[in-house]
């Protein structure tokens, strides 16, 4: 038996597994003493890039996502690679999604996206200094590359229009961080 907490693991099995995710079945002690469950997706650590020019203009990006059944419109993203460092996989995904480079990274912090039943911690960076090239986009990517300002992203993120929370909290903190340059 594993403690966690307030928690007692009793066992556990993989349900699923794919390249991209796994799915735990726990059987558990609650904290209140009780005989429970609990069920953990890992998924794989993750970059989003919020690439921003001197004029101050974002590139989001726009694509089809299955388990919503629309398109979004999110800041670039992607899984970090096994034995990669999350500034790889940003710098990776930045040029693969939309043709894009950088000359200056900032690492803007991590964050769990959903910290009860998700595992997976995603980095937040934000590229200046861009060059543009020409996107390599995976099989299962057709994204599209959506120009805006900054201040119409953080508008866009408060009337919900963009609603993916990794792209909602770079995009804040990058707004944050700009402001915090502007006041030195």
């Amino acid at each position: 038996m594993e403690r966690r907490g307030p928690w007692t693991i009793v066992g556990s099995e993989i349900r699923y597994q794919n390249q991209w995710m796994k799915v735990i079945h726990y059987d558990v002690i609650r904290p209140d003493g009780q005989i429970g469950i609990y069920g953990v997706a890992h998924i794989h650590r993750g970059a989003y890039v919020l690439p921003l020019d001197e004029e101050h203009m974002v590139y989001l990006t726009r694509q089809f996502r299955f388990p919503l059944n629309c398109d979004t419109v999110e800041t670039v993203s992607g899984g970090i690679d096994d034995g990669e460092t999350p500034l790889a996989g940003a710098k990776r995904e930045l040029k693969e999604e939309l043709g894009i480079e950088a000359n200056q990274w900032t690492h803007l912090g991590h964050m769990e996206p959903l910290t009860s039943p998700y595992l997976g911690t995603q980095h937040l960076f934000l590229a200046r200094q861009l060059r543009f090239g020409e996107a390599h986009q995976e099989g299962t990517e057709n994204i599209s590359l959506l120009k805006v300002s900054l201040e119409d992203a953080v508008q866009m993120v408060m009337e919900s229009k963009i609603i993916d929370g990794p792209s909602c909290t770079l995009i804040l903190k990058a707004n944050e961080y700009i402001r915090g340059m502007s006041a030195l």
